[in-house]
């Protein structure tokens, strides 16, 4: 059997963190069983429903590196296939039609209330003959058993049982001849041929009800596995109040698509105690059973861990592409060529210790600005006149020096022994003269990747 599974998010708003993480999970079951992951957009609320929200999600997934099968499926699209199955099953006897105003349905329930009973409406109309139907408006709904139970296996939260009295019959028509989403998800999985549908768990107590359909149309049923929420580090379900909830934020702060990937993976998922990991391993590792039944919490800190190790075990080449990416995102001026080259030569020493986009151009920003240096205030307590008698001594030397890492600190220590001084102390005039900055990657890295003639420029700049 070929695994499938889908993601099917709402065009209503942003990608959300926890539908990202909802579509890595149902990514990486199909992807590491050689199957299929299908994108559906369920569209049905046409009032609340954008191309341009449609547009972000997509956005989101292909930030994320969450490639899918085939074109995405619009539900709305799929609406007269819903109502060709709601009318069989009005045919075969698994629904009805019932003709009960929204009046009636809202005095039976305050009536209920007033006897403190159920307020599950019980249609009247459930078992009435055809040839008793009135010529008014009806919608049609499913025959749901009254009593008993139903019991459903989840690979994440085992057997979950529901007693058959709290199930109402769901509308599948409304009296417009619209379907619903409940059927709709239900229709549109089948003829997707999804085998496992992975969701949140708040879709549990939908699975119930969308069960109804699967056993009125006698279709295999999927595996089913609803995955609990995602917490922010209070306790409560993550959202605004946490700070950033949709996956475009994300990537505007600078998070690299991989470390994103680990880190979500991470939620509510475990491999043992692996936490820095490949997608190769994680496509290899993630199962269902290592899914938890209580909710994750989310940690900046911890993302910004992972994020770091990607960023440092990256290819240098691949992260300079993403680099670019994320400035295009941010809507920040290009590299120009040379910044590409210079970048490309120093991002082994860039990439360390950074766990954002922005922190790694934070480390460039010898790479990113331009002669005349203007040192910032902190930096510029090292530029004083004995220094920079120092450095106008050091560039004669260096301008004979050969330029590799050995000869560089060799000349520069050399210099500072001359001057009665050790190298550590010539560190911070070197670095107001190269970057402008107090803290910024070795010298000696600054220099290999500016190369020989933009150092001596810098230097003879700052010595006056």
């Amino acid at each position: 059997m070929t695994v499938v599974t889908r993601f099917a998010p709402s065009p209503t708003g942003a990608l959300h963190i926890g539908s990202a993480r909802t579509a890595l999970f149902n990514w990486l079951y199909a992807r590491g069983r050689g199957g299929k992951f299908l994108l559906r957009i369920e569209d049905t609320d046409q009032a609340r429903s954008t191309p341009e929200n449609t547009q972000i999600i997509l956005d989101g997934m292909n930030w994320l590196g969450l490639d899918w099968d085939g074109d995405p499926i619009s539900q709305s699209g799929n609406a007269a296939r819903h109502v060709e199955v709601a009318q069989t099953l009005l045919a075969n006897g698994h629904a009805y039609k019932c003709f009960s105003t929204q009046d009636e349905i809202e005095a039976f329930r305050e009536q209920a209330r007033a006897t403190k009973s159920s307020t599950l409406f019980r249609s009247p109309w459930r078992d009435v003959d055809s040839a008793d139907h009135p010529d008014a408006p009806y919608v049609i709904r499913i025959k749901a058993p009254h009593e008993g139970q139903t019991t459903l296996h989840d690979q994440v939260q085992g057997e979950v049982t529901w007693s058959n009295d709290q199930l109402d019959d769901m509308i599948l028509l409304r009296s417009d001849g619209t379907p619903v989403y409940m059927l709709a998800v239900v229709v549109d999985d089948y003829d997707m041929g999804v085998t496992h549908v992975i969701r949140g768990d708040d879709h549990l107590a939908n699975a119930f009800r969308q069960n109804l359909v699967y056993e009125a149309m006698g279709w295999p049923k999927p595996v089913l596995a609803h995955i609990p929420l995602i917490f922010g580090p209070d306790g409560k379900k993550l959202s605004k109040r946490h700070g950033a909830t949709g996956a475009a934020e994300y990537q505007g702060m600078g998070y690299p698509a991989a470390g994103m990937r680990n880190y979500l993976a991470r939620l509510g998922w475990s491999h043992g105690d692996d936490e820095f990991f490949s997608d190769a391993q994680a496509k290899e590792w993630f199962d269902l059973p290592g899914i938890g039944k209580s909710p994750a919490r989310f940690d900046t800190k911890k993302l910004e861990s992972i994020c770091g190790q990607h960023i440092a075990a990256s290819d240098d080449a691949a992260l300079l592409q993403e680099l670019k990416a994320f400035l295009a995102a941010t809507d920040a001026p290009a590299l120009t060529d040379t910044q590409i080259t210079k970048f490309s030569d120093g991002m082994y020493c860039l990439k360390e210790r950074a766990k954002t986009f922005p922190e790694l151009l934070d480390k460039a920003a010898f790479i990113m600005t331009e002669r005349p240096i203007i040192p910032d205030e902190k930096s510029s307590k090292n530029l004083d006149d004995v220094s920079r008698g120092i450095l106008k001594d050091l560039t004669p030397h260096l301008q004979n020096a050969s330029w590799t890492r050995d000869a560089l600190e060799q000349v520069v220590a050399s210099v500072a022994e001359a001057h009665g001084m050790k190298l550590g102390k010539l560190a911070g005039p070197l670095r107001a003269a190269l970057a402008g900055r107090a803290t910024t990657p070795s010298v000696f890295d600054m220099m290999l990747v500016l190369g020989p003639d933009e150092t001596v420029a810098r230097l003879q700049d700052a010595s006056g």
